[in-house]
């Protein structure tokens, strides 16, 4: 960038002054300022979308590294649970094989019979024991809140 000092500044505004003339300098010096202004914008701008499209070609290039690591990891996997799945297969097969040579009972229980609940199965049981309520004053019986004003309230 081309250094301007205060000494080569006030140069040019003199030789502006004699040349331009006073009536029409600050005219001109503000259309340059608006000028130098676009054109600062203009660099800006530019410089935003280089920085736009290097930071693009940054993020395409790290989704497709992601995307091959994703692919390697699935394809590990797929044959892991594929191994896995064939040694199950194949120890199922043995032991399915040697129940039907050995064994012709069934191995499996019968079902439970229903139970009816006890006669009491509708009531509410606490989780907390009575005992404990009583020692901490955990109050065991439910008031309303115009009972309890009532109960608190004192006396004339």
């Amino acid at each position: 960038m081309i250094d301007f000092g205060f000494d080569k500044l006030a140069l040019i505004g003199t030789v502006a002054l004699i040349v331009i003339g006073p009536e029409k300098l600050p005219r001109v010096a503000r259309t340059v300022g608006h000028m130098l202004g676009k054109a600062q914008r203009y660099v800006a701008d530019v410089k935003a979308e280089v920085n736009r499209s290097i930071e693009l070609d940054e993020l395409k290039k790290m989704k497709m590294q992601f995307e091959d690591a994703a692919r390697d990891v699935e394809g590990s996997v797929r044959s892991e649970v594929e191994q896995a799945g064939a040694a199950i297969e194949s120890s199922w097969s043995d032991m399915s094989g040697a129940l039907n040579s050995t064994t012709t009972t069934p191995l499996a229980p019968p079902p439970p019979q229903y139970k009816r609940p006890n006669k009491r199965w509708r009531l509410k049981r606490g989780a907390t024991p009575l005992w404990y309520k009583q020692r901490h004053g955990i109050r065991t019986r439910a008031q309303s809140g115009a009972a309890r004003v009532a109960r608190f309230r004192p006396p004339r």
